[in-house]
């Protein structure tokens, strides 16, 4: 009884996640809180599972929220402006270094972790230049999304900042050991942007000599459905606020923002607040908390223009922070009450024995296609926590599960992912057909998805085969 009500509730959470009937804080927190006063808790117990859950998500929310402030605040400075300045220069009009340029402006665009920042940052400044030369967009839509998904995998990015809340651990435990899985997914994806700019290199001499089925490939991938661009960064569709990290500020940059004599200082703050994170001097969240507290009185001094800053950016990271919130309700209820373990016995008598030591094998080669069906927090609040049970019966780490989803799972998978608001940004932006760009860029995403999860298998981050 207890293990049908555990899955009824995660069915009931998806469901309201994929329909959109009600905002993401109402299904991770109203449903299992129903279902734990369904299931004969009383009051005083259901509010012992709610506090024990918030216990265990409130330092990630913590986190989420100061780096969204940090990297906004950088940005507003102009700290990435010369960087993306010089990465279009370089960019030219050969279709190979365009295209890698654009994967590169949106590595780096994306060290904030918020997606819809980055697609608002790199589609508009390269989509002339592909326009120029005739380039797809469907190419330019797969670069940029290649990009933002490899770096959507740092601790302050919306999958891992959830998968550490799932857990109860630093976000820094599971990211710290990928990093030379994300460096070759890097690699991967810079490799994949030059193979496609070489294609269009040769599509467009194809066209030039007057090859019509060439330039009929390309027409039918401009003329697609045009997504209407979300004002603010894209929480329309069904995904949940911070999806993907789809956060954006609520007010453009202004030259009067800009501190380009303080460009240096910043660099050195960056790179010192990343370099404390890796080196785990502190938790994530007070690295952040100290960050966002020096680039305030260092950029915007004064209570006027520092308050100024942080209202500009912290709507987004709020709402980010209430799902948060929200999913420890769901896992301190699901938890508390016994339903995941019950839930997680009934499926460990469905995997077959020898099947489940590969679990984690599992989870990282069908990582990016499941982004396709599952939103972040369906996945990390509701799918994760039911794995981690079923491989805890048979002996499996959760943190190797965890990393295995890290590597495609609405990170490398988030620009293919119809459950994110950010993607329909990026479609939006990029002017093609939402089918178009899943099928064009799907198996790429794949591939990097693959190849990182072989690189993490070689580090022995994730094991093979759990004996």
């Amino acid at each position: 009884m207890l293990s049908l009500l555990g899955f009824g509730t995660i069915a009931v959470i998806l469901l309201l996640l994929f329909t959109q009937r009600v905002a993401a804080i109402v299904a991770l927190a109203g449903v299992p809180l129903a279902a734990a006063f369904l299931a004969g808790n009383s009051p005083s117990e259901v509010a012992g599972f709610v506090k024990e859950g918030l216990g265990g998500v409130v330092g990630v929310a913590a986190m989420f929220l100061f780096a969204i402030v940090f990297f906004g605040i950088m940005r507003d400075a102009g700290l990435f402006d010369p960087l993306i300045a010089r990465i279009v220069k370089w960019a030219g009009s050969a279709p190979p270094t365009v295209a890698v340029a654009t994967t590169a402006l949106a590595l780096v665009a994306h060290l904030d972790g918020a997606g819809a920042v980055t697609f608002l940052i790199a589609v508009p400044a390269m989509l002339p230049i592909y326009e120029r030369l005739g380039m797809s967009r469907l190419v330019l839509a797969t670069c940029v999304g290649l990009g933002a998904g490899v770096m959507n995998i740092v601790p302050w990015g919306g999958p891992t900042a959830r998968a550490a809340a799932t857990l109860g651990v630093d976000a820094n435990e599971l990211w710290v050991p990928l990093i030379p899985a994300q460096i070759a997914g890097v690699v991967f994806a810079l490799a994949i942007a030059y193979y496609l700019g070489r294609r269009e290199r040769t599509r467009l001499a194809k066209v030039a000599a007057g090859d019509v089925k060439a330039e009929v490939e390309e027409s039918t991938a401009r003329v697609g459905q045009r997504i209407p661009v979300p004002a603010t960064g894209g929480t329309d569709g069904p995904a949940s606020a911070g999806s993907g990290g789809d956060e954006t500020p609520e007010e453009p940059d202004k030259p009067s923002l800009l501190r380009p004599k303080l460009f240096w200082v910043n660099v050195v703050l960056v790179v010192a607040t990343l370099a404390a994170l890796i080196a785990a001097v502190a938790p994530p969240e007070t690295c952040f908390i100290i960050a966002t507290i020096v680039a305030l009185l260092i950029n915007y001094p004064g209570m006027k223009a520092q308050s100024a800053r942080i209202e500009a950016h912290a709507v987004g990271a709020m709402l980010m922070v209430g799902t948060l919130l929200a999913a420890g309700v769901l896992l301190g209820v699901l938890d508390g009450s016994g339903m995941i373990e019950s839930m997680a016995v009934s499926a460990a008598n469905v995997i077959p024995d020898w099947m489940a030591p590969a679990l984690p094998l599992i989870v990282g080669v069908f990582a990016v296609p499941m982004s396709l069906i599952f939103g972040p927090d369906a996945y990390y609040f509701g799918v994760l926590p039911v794995l981690i049970e079923v491989g805890d019966q048979f002996g499996i780490s959760a943190i190797h599960l965890t990393q295995a989803s890290i590597i495609g799972e609405e990170t490398v998978g988030f620009p293919i992912s119809p459950m994110t608001g950010a993607f329909y940004l990026l479609v939006g932006l990029a002017k093609v057909d939402i089918g178009r760009h899943i099928r064009h860029t799907l198996g790429w995403a794949w591939l990097v998805s693959l190849g990182m999860l072989g690189v993490a298998f070689a580090t022995g981050v994730i094991p093979v085969w759990v004996s």
